[in-house]
């Protein structure tokens, strides 16, 4: 389990240090006064970050599904791996048309990305970091996998109401949206 523990939060570390790392190469213009929404939104995404850091660091489940968890664990290993694997590539493949998801705006040289996984998803971050969650949670035996299940329309709606502006304001994004799917390839 001890190994278990030091993998998942390995791979929230690399997730977090590498979107830090490509935030920062992108962030080209100072930073302006951010609103209350803005602040809000970044604390909360704070305080789950370090939730999730401190269970599993945890010398016990938190919650537990089930007394003998090793399948379970083993299937939330696979699905946390492949949600870590999907937005870290995602992230690379999206390089400088990236902008924060707290304030949702679309970049003066910003385009269109079709290849890679954005050749069959629109939102392949939202769709991996969904699954990191999910695996993770479930890797751990824990109940807190419910937990998706209450973000993930947050996200949904999150999805389409940046489409509505990508729409209105980038070039191309209509044609590709009407070609590709939103989160599951040739599903949703």
């Amino acid at each position: 389990m001890l190994f278990l523990k030091l993998y998942l939060l390995a791979g929230l570390i690399l997730h977090k240090v590498i979107w830090e790392v490509l935030r920062k190469k992108a962030d080209e213009k100072p930073k302006e006064n951010q609103s209350f929404s803005l602040l809000a939104v970044k604390a909360v995404k704070i305080t789950i970050l370090l939730g999730i850091i401190a269970q599993t660091l945890l010398p016990f489940d938190l919650f537990p599904i089930a007394e003998d968890s090793f399948y379970l664990q083993l299937a939330g290993t696979i699905i946390y791996t492949i949600g870590l694997l999907t937005a870290i590539a995602a992230r690379f493949q999206l390089g400088d048309n990236w902008a924060n998801i707290e304030t949702g705006q679309v970049l003066q040289s910003q385009q269109v990305v079709a290849r890679g996984i954005y050749g069959f998803i629109r939102h392949p971050i939202y769709t991996g970091d969904l699954l990191l969650l999910l695996g993770l949670e479930l890797a751990l035996n824990s109940w807190l996998v419910l937990g998706v299940l209450i973000l993930a329309p947050v996200v949904m709606l999150k999805a389409i109401k940046e489409e509505e502006m990508l729409v209105q304001e980038l070039s191309g994004y209509d044609a590709y949206r009407a070609r590709t799917k939103r989160f599951i390839p040739f599903v949703i």
